[in-house]
């Protein structure tokens, strides 16, 4: 079943914020760390337009270093305070659809 792109983007946003904010990282490694974590349909064409949208809200910042693995240098992301305050807002709101989505799962009318 595939998720329309709409709900994917914003859901996208949120983990790929949670996930830089456990520590630094570069794109390539949130694409496997995502795909680890079965996140649906994810391609690394997904996940760049992603992180420069990000940054250009100033919730990540990024500097290029060499490669650990002796490769090519490689662009690692980190959160910045602002990124931490959205990845609250997140969390929150994840939270409340979450537990609306389950009672209209449920059937629950009654829930509060």
């Amino acid at each position: 079943m595939s998720i329309s792109k709409q709900m994917m983007k914003g859901l996208l946003d949120g983990a790929i914020l949670g996930l830089i904010a456990q520590g630094e990282t570069y794109g390539y490694e949130i694409l496997e760390k995502l795909n680890n974590l079965n996140f649906p349909e994810i391609s690394d064409g997904s996940i760049y337009p992603v992180l420069l949208r990000l940054s250009k809200k100033g919730y990540i910042q990024s500097e290029t270093k060499k490669s650990t693995s002796g490769g090519p240098k490689r662009k690692y992301y980190t959160i910045t305070d602002l990124g931490l305050e959205e990845l609250t807002v997140f969390r929150e709101k994840w939270k409340q659809l979450n537990f609306g989505m389950n009672n209209v799962i449920r059937g629950d009318d009654d829930a509060k």
